[in-house]
């Protein structure tokens, strides 16, 4: 007989988070904010894009943000400068956010009267596909100098997002970067995906972004 247990933890740590992740969603539902959850390598132009998407849609919506970092306030301070609602959290160590943790930044932020919440999740392409933060939507951004192969070595992320903005377009003539092999590596995982080809500096392709995020912040809170 063997002189140990084997404790099976890990798929009971992932089920009771999707539980409250459904939870959550739920009470997001009743209080008619849309929660966005995004995703990606860090040096990628999350913050940028955020940046991008507040000013496309502030005058339309209240927006609230929360920064989500393993330590530093860099992004909450840089957003806060758009006069928008914004919270920092800090992870203590932890490479993602779950429902749980979600839940808290919520809270913290305040989201009565929030018509879409932005959580920029930590930068990671690995921990943060493996939990479900209680979104009504997911999203990630893969930008043109991290290269095309990233589906092939990150497959859980794409096939867990509704949508994948591709940033950076402007800097395309400098990589070696294929559009159309993203588009056909991604939809072999996620047949329902939406690719965006973006640039949050210039604002190529934010408009269709936003135009996304219109749609879909009526339908949850609906007004569709």
């Amino acid at each position: 007989m063997d002189a140990y247990k084997v404790l099976a933890i890990k798929q009971s740590v992932f089920d009771d988070n999707d539980q409250q992740a459904d939870l959550l969603r739920a009470e997001l539902k009743k209080e008619q904010t849309f929660l966005l959850n995004l995703m990606s390598s860090p040096g990628s132009g999350k913050t940028t894009t955020v940046l991008r998407t507040i000013e496309a849609l502030k005058d339309e919506m209240t927006i609230g943000i929360i920064e989500a970092d393993i330590d530093s306030d860099v992004d909450a301070r840089t957003v806060a400068g758009t006069d928008t609602k914004v919270i920092q959290l800090h992870t203590g160590g932890m490479c993602h956010l779950d429902a749980d943790m979600t839940r808290q930044g919520l809270r913290g932020l305040g989201i009565e009267g929030v018509d879409f919440a932005i959580l920029e999740n930590v930068g990671n392409l690995v921990c943060p596909a493996e939990f479900d933060t209680g979104a009504s939507k997911n999203a990630m951004i893969l930008s043109v100098p991290e290269g095309d192969d990233k589906p092939l070595k990150y497959p859980l992320m794409f096939s867990i997002v509704d949508v994948l903005l591709i940033n950076k377009i402007d800097a395309v003539d400098y990589f070696d970067f294929d559009f159309e092999a993203v588009k056909e590596r991604v939809t072999k995982l996620n047949p329902g995906i939406k690719v965006i080809p973006i640039s949050a500096k210039t604002g190529a392709g934010i408009n269709e972004w936003a135009d996304w995020l219109r749609s879909e912040v009526r339908s949850w809170n609906g007004n569709q």
